[in-house]
């Protein structure tokens, strides 16, 4: 039989050292600054729910003061339920925007059939947020891409393109207008499938993959090495011309 106050601890830990990788993240890039908006994009998976839960707890311990708007692109796919992330985003009285723009059939009508839809899909719907954006008044828009996310970038760039480039933890627009922050590039994604199954929500079930290793009673997931978090903000910061380091600062959640 489990025991409760194992579970418990268990859990509190998990909890916090989430909290503390993306206050590194957010210190260390500088991402939230004082009188930030930040819009957290959210579709409905693990990890825009997980980002958006760890930045209001953040938001109540930061030692600077910003605001929060979630805004989802409902993008017209068939079998989407429209009526989850309202209802979710009201019961955690979080300030939202549900922005709807029919780019399925767009991508359907333009791109051949048996062709992947990712690169014209994602082009679209980088435009509308950063043109909702704009409209909301926000000045950072936080993506919840992570460790995982940020590592298969890399190698994919290395191995296919010949490149030493990551999806960065940062990332000014062309135009100077927008700033990108993805705050969970600290954080791996079985460490968020854990912490949401463990608080019953049903995002956890976004990655089947992540989520059968866990059912399956694979090793639970650990804790980085700390002499990892270099390598991991050079991952974060990967350019042709060269890696980043910088020293954290002191952010929320510590």
């Amino acid at each position: 039989m489990t025991d409760p106050r194992k579970v418990q601890y268990e859990e509190n830990k998990l909890a916090k050292r989430l909290r503390h990788q993306v206050g590194d993240a957010i210190a260390d890039f500088n991402m939230i600054e004082e009188g930030d908006k930040v819009m957290v994009c959210l579709s409905g998976g693990k990890d825009s729910h997980s980002l958006l839960d760890l930045l209001i707890t953040l938001k109540a311990k930061a030692p600077v003061k910003f605001e929060l708007v979630a805004v989802n692109l409902d993008q017209k796919q068939p079998g989407f339920p429209a009526r989850v992330l309202p209802e979710y985003l009201e019961s955690r009285g979080v300030p939202f925007h549900i922005e709807e723009q029919d780019t399925y059939s767009t991508v359907k009508r333009v791109i051949p059939i048996g062709k992947t839809m990712c690169s014209l899909c994602s082009r679209l719907r980088r435009g509308i947020l950063y043109r909702v954006a704009g409209e909301l008044g926000a000045t950072k828009i936080a993506l919840g891409h992570h460790r995982d996310d940020v590592l298969a970038t890399f190698f994919l760039n290395l191995f296919n393109g010949g490149k030493l480039k990551a999806m960065p933890a940062k990332l000014v627009s062309d135009d100077g207008r927008h700033t990108v922050i993805r705050p969970l590039v600290y954080v791996a994604e079985d460490d968020l499938v854990h912490a949401l199954r463990l608080a019953g929500e049903p995002a956890a079930q976004g990655d089947r993959r992540a989520a059968a290793r866990l059912a399956e009673g694979a090793p639970r997931p650990h804790r980085i090495d700390p002499a990892g978090a270099d390598r991991r903000r050079a991952f974060a910061s990967a350019r042709p011309q060269a890696v980043r380091l910088r020293q954290p600062e002191t952010f929320g959640g510590r």
